[in-house]
């Protein structure tokens, strides 16, 4: 049975794209980095869901409105940025914080399909990353990071968002490693 699934957070227009409105380089850094990771896993089955930051239009939201405008729907800013390409048989979920599952059915579409490992790549290793994960943690997933795959506008914040990952809530590995497992049918 096949119990992983890829979830790719919030790579978007809006954080992935020069033009975007919280645009930062990282994100284009490991954008191919996942791209790989992605057809990798569709070669060998596995679920993928994206995680698309939406905020509402012209509606109350506290949370949104005490940040930077971004990812407002009706705009090109929440779409999937181009180079990974979303399958039909991918499913692609809003959210409106930080965590996937967060107000959102992820937690029912992982279940209705049998996973106990979730694979999370994307942005931001501080906030939505991280957020996921623990989630994901208290959900009883394994959560599984690929280090080469999450970036985050400080490398410093980076590393520290991944060492607490590796030592309190799940599983963080390069792409080598996760290349291997998944060839070998641990994942």
């Amino acid at each position: 049975m096949n119990e992983t699934a890829l979830i790719i957070v919030d790579m978007v227009k809006d954080f992935t794209d020069p033009d975007g409105l919280v645009f930062y380089p990282q994100n284009r850094e490991i954008l191919p980095r996942i791209v790989q990771v992605l057809e990798k896993c569709r070669e060998k089955g596995k679920l993928v869901i994206f995680l698309q930051h939406c905020n509402r239009a012209g509606k109350p939201d506290e949370k949104a409105a005490a940040m930077r405008p971004n990812c407002v729907e009706g705009t090109s800013g929440i779409e999937i940025d181009p180079m990974l390409k979303v399958n039909p048989e991918d499913y692609v979920i809003r959210k409106r914080r930080y965590s996937g599952f967060f107000g959102t059915d992820l937690d029912l579409v992982l279940r209705e399909n049998h996973i106990k490992n979730t694979v999370i790549v994307g942005t931001k290793t501080n906030c939505c990353i991280r957020a996921t994960v623990t989630d994901a943690f208290y959900l009883n997933y394994n959560p599984i990071v690929i280090r080469e795959c999450v970036a985050t506008n400080s490398e410093t914040v980076n590393e520290v968002h991944l060492n607490d990952i590796q030592k309190y809530l799940g599983t963080v590995v390069d792409m080598k490693t996760f290349f291997e497992k998944l060839d070998n049918g641990e994942w």
